[in-house]
């Protein structure tokens, strides 16, 4: 560059005037590709059970063109993408998750034309479409079953699990192969009288495991995930996704050990260990397949991460830092951090040593928080205490979003739906329900229709309809209608929280810091990001008033409120945080 008495020549700040304006360009349509390539990051997931979500037709069952007539209000409460449960073909044994056909739609729930429908509406929103991908079984009523139990000698025989009763003879089956359980009770074993050997089904009969060490399994699923990935969807949340492989030598479970090394007892049995049956390694191999699948697909087509989301239960933070892969083999971006949202109880020190796990023990990448689904009952069966539980679901969903990474939550948590449990056994839907009746009554009372309004069967379906579960009767006081209106509703609550997510530059990329940590009864932390004000982040696990003061490394005590109970006051400084019964408080620091 040659430069005259600080002067630019004319011909240079003319290319200059020309090239400044394309470079900023370029910056930003660089800055706006990669926040569209990492848009899960710092992603509000939206767990929608489409059965209970919307009814469009009148028959009761919630269906696709309910959904993308809900699309206004999800956008506003700040959505950027929607898990669907299975929408698949099925015979409904397990309400979907028993698929008997991957590439099509239910027809209670609509068509393919249908979900062309919604991912399109959804996309004007910017909010992505997330299917429920199966991978470890299928529905007995799958073509291929049918062909796989037909005779030994089919081509599909190998897709899934058979094996040889031990002592079979002419006239009895014998005992199943080994002493592997069901999780939803029983055998994991079935008798199959037409070719007389065993499959292994890890959770009802009717949905037999498939058998990942055949390469035509990985061949169809690969061509799944492409199938629905033409069709514009977001990503993939992987359901049961660690057990896909058992052990090769068949052998027996072992029993749990008490402290003294006994065998623990549940309802009469010997709890066993599921070490053969789950979490084996070679499910690392598979999701680095199904991940390169999703990769390549997109780097060749579209843009924008696809994202794989894994329902991954596991025993502590080294497992789960496993799950999202090396970074020359990708696996997860987002696999379920459950070791926090699943405490389970409000317990100070157990939180902050579990999300001070995430931050710091997983290299770097994103958690995914998760506190309820489908399969759990929500929130105030799990945390409430019955007198406080819309405050005490102001706490979690505190943690929930003012952590860093993404956050995924269940439809109707943000007006405080109740677990809603049948009283008579012969109301259950839920087929685990009706066998574990009355001790478990099944997953019904967490899967109650979204409350809309206070109009007959909460707005959920026609007036005149009978909805597939009872509507509880809390919808006349808690739904959509009623609480949009109020300034200080757990919905107003929820807006409020993922706006500060959205767009608080410490909220959105910030660093996730425990404050505080001799505390016992409230949980401080603050997020900090350079060039940005520090946020702090009080919440009282309590029935109790607490008092508390932070100290945040070289900054004043000033602070100014983002956020913070409905009726509490305004702190003076940090010294002095006021926080009522489960309350919380949000601050940028001066």
């Amino acid at each position: 560059m040659h430069w005259t008495k600080g002067i630019i020549s004319g011909s240079l700040a003319l290319a200059l005037a020309t090239a400044l304006p394309v470079a900023r360009a370029q910056s930003a349509a660089s800055q706006a590709a990669s926040s569209e390539q990492n848009w899960w990051r710092n992603a509000v997931i939206y767990e929608v059970y489409p059965r209970s979500f919307q009814d469009s037709n009148g028959d009761g069952i919630g269906d696709l063109n309910g959904i993308t007539d809900r699309l206004d209000y999800l956008k506003e409460l700040g959505v950027d993408a929607i898990w669907l449960t299975p929408i698949y073909p099925s015979p409904q044994v397990d309400f979907g998750y028993d698929i008997s056909d991957y590439e099509n739609i239910d027809p209670q729930y609509g068509t393919l034309a249908d979900f062309n429908r919604l991912t399109a509406e959804a996309d004007k929103r910017h909010i992505r479409i997330i299917m429920d991908m199966v991978m470890n079984h299928t529905s007995d009523k799958h073509p291929w079953f049918i062909q796989s139990r037909s005779s030994k000698d089919n081509p599909y025989r190998d897709w899934y699990m058979w094996h040889d009763g031990k002592g079979e003879t002419a006239t009895s089956p014998g005992a199943p192969p080994n002493n592997w359980e069901s999780a939803f009770g029983g055998s994991a074993w079935q008798w199959d009288p037409t070719t007389r050997q065993y499959y292994y089904h890890k959770f009802y009969i009717q949905q037999p495991d498939l058998n990942w060490n055949n390469p035509k399994v990985h061949e169809a699923f690969r061509n799944i995930i492409n199938f629905w990935l033409q069709r514009g969807v977001g990503g993939f949340r992987f359901d049961a996704i660690t057990t896909l492989f058992e052990d090769p030598q068949m052998r027996d479970e072992d029993p749990v050990l008490d402290k003294n090394g006994k065998p623990v007892m549940l309802f009469g049995k010997v709890e066993l260990k599921d070490d053969r049956t789950d979490n084996l390694p070679q499910v690392h191999d598979v999701m680095q397949e199904m991940r390169a699948t999703a990769d390549k697909f997109d780097s060749d087509k579209f843009p924008g991460a696809r994202v794989f989301i894994g329902e991954t239960y596991l025993p502590n933070i080294g497992e789960l830092a496993k799950q999202y892969g090396a970074p020359d083999k990708p696996e997860f971006q987002l696999p379920m951090d459950t070791q926090i949202g699943f405490i389970n109880k409000l317990d100070v020190a157990t939180f902050r040593s579990r999300i001070n796990d995430a931050e710091t023990k997983l290299n770097g990448n994103t958690p995914l928080l998760v506190f309820d689904n489908h399969d759990n009952p929500r929130l105030d069966a799990r945390y409430g205490d019955g007198v406080h539980n819309t405050d005490i679901e102001r706490v979690i969903s505190t943690i929930l979003f003012a952590s860093r990474g993404a956050s995924l939550s269940y439809y109707g948590d943000e007006i405080g739906m109740k677990t809603t449990p049948p009283t008579r056994k012969e109301d259950v839907k839920d087929p685990v329900g009706i066998t574990g009746w009355p001790r478990f009554k099944g997953r019904d009372g967490e899967r109650t229709p979204m409350q809309w309004d206070a109009a007959a069967n909460a707005g959920f379906t026609s007036p005149t309809a009978t909805p597939w579960l009872p509507v509880p009767p809390t919808y006349t006081t808690v739904n959509v209608k009623a609480e949009q209106s109020e300034q200080d509703s757990l919905l107003t609550w929820y807006k409020a929280l993922i706006q500060l997510k959205k767009t608080n530059p410490a909220f959105a990329h910030g660093e996730n810091v425990m404050l505080d940590t001799d505390n016992t009864k409230v949980l401080s932390w603050m997020r900090q990001t350079a060039g940005a004000p520090t946020v702090v982040v009080s919440v009282n696990f309590t029935a109790d008033p607490q008092s508390v003061n932070l100290t945040v490394p070289g900054s004043g005590s000033g602070v100014k409120t983002l956020l913070k109970t409905p009726g509490a006051q305004d702190p003076a400084s940090l010294n002095a945080i006021q926080l009522g019964p489960f309350g919380v408080y949000i601050g940028e620091v001066q």
